[in-house]
């Protein structure tokens, strides 16, 4: 199993960006990054994205406070897995057949498939993604 990495789900990165979320397994996370890098599938950006938007529309972010987020958030050792989309439709099967066995969303079972293919621990606050990455055999980061 691989210490130099972890899977980063969305749910721990926006822990970072929204003060009412923030808790001490998203401080863990975040620390660890000075001694490891992060791998994302390619849908972090856009999740991340998609959920910034949705917490301005909700007035828990400002444009501002968004900008300020995505800049420190590029300054991480996140390294967005770009291999996995190259390998498509092998990739997107496996991934949908993950979905199926855990009943996970085809997003949350992208990143337990990017843990599996690199044998890393997955970090998440999601309990049904944690859940099924205990049945799959993948460590949870930190637990």
């Amino acid at each position: 199993m691989s210490t130099e990495a972890f899977v980063l789900d969305a749910s721990v990165t926006m822990a970072w960006a929204l003060t009412d979320e923030e808790n001490a397994y998203g401080r863990q996370v975040l620390w660890s990054l000075d001694a490891t890098k992060a791998l994302v599938p390619v849908i972090w950006p856009l999740e991340v994205g998609n959920a910034l938007l949705v917490a301005e529309r909700r007035g828990r972010l400002s444009q501002v406070d968004i900008v300020q987020f995505l800049s420190f958030l590029w300054t991480l050792p996140i390294e967005v897995e770009v291999q996995q989309s190259e390998q498509l439709p092998g990739e997107s099967l496996a991934i949908l057949e993950l979905a199926r066995i855990y009943q996970l969303s085809a997003y949350d079972a992208a990143y337990l498939h990017l843990a599996m293919y690199h044998g890393c621990p997955l970090a998440t606050t999601d309990a049904a993604l944690r859940q099924a990455a205990g049945r799959a055999g993948v460590p949870v980061f930190g637990a």
